[in-house]
């Protein structure tokens, strides 16, 4: 069994953070304190004790086994749970989902539905088709409403309209809010709005009172207005949902939706060169670092898996990869769904720079690098063996598919 130590970011900030709810329980226990007289006074019950007759406690739970690393594990946190039984009003969410999940931005837009909603109103967030999130009730969603059927698939602008307009007769919200991005959300708001014959308030990134505050003139200037019903926020409109977690009931419309003939045809993704995408931009990153030893095998692979290059500052000051490939505080600042470092040891300025990514897949030698640590799944071994096999099971996959669909 490895000794990795497992590092777990959100239980270490509630364990500084005094004012969270759970942040006493997360403290360790404390072997010995000095008493009101000066004496230093020793908790007998504390594992590793040793009693007046020399013998040590010993903990038979388990929790010992693996050493000191397994004992320093984070500990699991249990939210407390928010419930809103009978919901005074709605704050709608309309998430972007890109790949099936919430985004950071989509998180941002929540944390900001449940300032607006409060202890008596209920975030309820509308998702079109197939989904694959799994934490909606740690996003702060209190009620999950999923709109199903083909006719949401791909680029659907009016259907989406037209599903929107039947959950504001249903529920008729308070608020409507939509992430301000060229993900969709941009666009199907301001559809929605000129449906619904409303003004939006856009870009906005803060909201005080019954005022809002949104970016204008280039982004150099802020303008204020009154609140209005909908709302298509910038990322970082507001803090994640981090100290609650939340029902996620499922809601359904009443009535079912009539089928609208649609004016546009999704004539589906167009392939796009992951070389010309860029870096601040990309969704799925392969990077590569002083580890790498076969750079043609490693462009081998990132075109297998279509994914855009990376680099670490070692790497390209070697002249292996261009200036602008570097991922780092540095270099640029990356927002990858999935970010998989090869041979990357992990310095701070490269986790500075992988800071937003989602998922970080770490292939390294070293078992111990901070890579590793920071990592959501790591792969111990030799790079150039690891990648071989990663082009094989790629190409095995695509060659079961093709036959499928033949």
């Amino acid at each position: 069994m490895s000794d990795i130590i497992r590092r777990d970011p959100r239980a270490e900030w509630i364990a500084r953070n005094r004012l969270h709810p759970l942040h006493a329980a997360m403290q360790p226990m404390q072997h010995s304190w000095m008493g009101p007289n000066g004496v230093i006074r020793k908790n007998v019950h504390g594992v590793g004790f040793i009693g007046p007759n020399g013998i040590r406690r010993i903990d038979r739970s388990g929790a010992q086994q693996g050493g000191a690393a397994k004992r320093t594990a984070a500990v699991e946190v249990q939210l407390p749970l928010h419930q809103v039984p009978a919901p005074a009003f709605y704050i709608n969410v309309v998430p972007d989902m890109v790949g099936g999940r919430l985004s950071s931005h989509d998180r941002d837009l929540l944390g900001l539905a449940r300032q607006l909603a409060g202890s008596d109103g209920a975030v309820l967030a509308v998702v079109f088709g197939e989904h694959k999130e799994s934490a909606f009730a740690t996003a702060g969603v209190d009620r999950l409403l999923v709109l199903e059927g083909h006719e949401f698939e791909g680029y659907a602008p009016e259907q989406r309209v037209h599903g929107l307009r039947a959950v504001d007769n249903q529920f008729s919200p308070r608020h409507w809010l939509l992430p301000d991005s060229r993900s969709g959300g941009g666009e199907l708001g301001r559809r929605f709005a000129a449906s619904l014959k409303e003004r939006p308030a856009t870009r906005v990134w803060q909201i005080k009172g019954e005022e809002c505050i949104g970016r204008a003139g280039a982004g150099q200037e802020d303008l204020a207005r009154p609140l209005p019903r909908l709302i298509l926020a910038a990322a970082e409109c507001a803090d994640p949902v981090s100290e609650t977690r939340h029902e996620v009931l499922p809601v359904e419309l009443s009535t079912s939706l009539a089928r609208s003939l649609p004016r546009i045809e999704d004539l589906g993704a167009v392939a796009v060169d992951p070389a010309a995408i860029p870096m601040a931009e990309a969704e799925f990153i392969f990077s590569g670092g002083n580890g790498v030893k076969d750079w043609a095998l490693f462009h081998q692979t990132a075109a297998a898996l279509g994914a855009t290059e990376g680099a670490s500052r070692v790497a390209v000051d070697d002249g292996f990869m261009a200036r602008d490939r570097q991922v780092g505080a540095s270099g640029t600042w990356v927002t990858a769904r999935v970010y998989v470092a090869v041979g990357i040891s992990g310095a701070i300025q490269h986790l500075q720079g992988i800071g937003a990514c989602d998922k970080v897949v770490a292939i390294n030698l070293d078992p111990g690098c901070d890579m590793i640590k920071r990592a959501d799944l790591s792969v111990i071994g030799e790079s150039a063996a690891i990648l071989k096999a990663l082009i094989a099971a790629v190409e095995t996959y695509r060659n079961g598919a093709k036959r499928d669909a033949a």
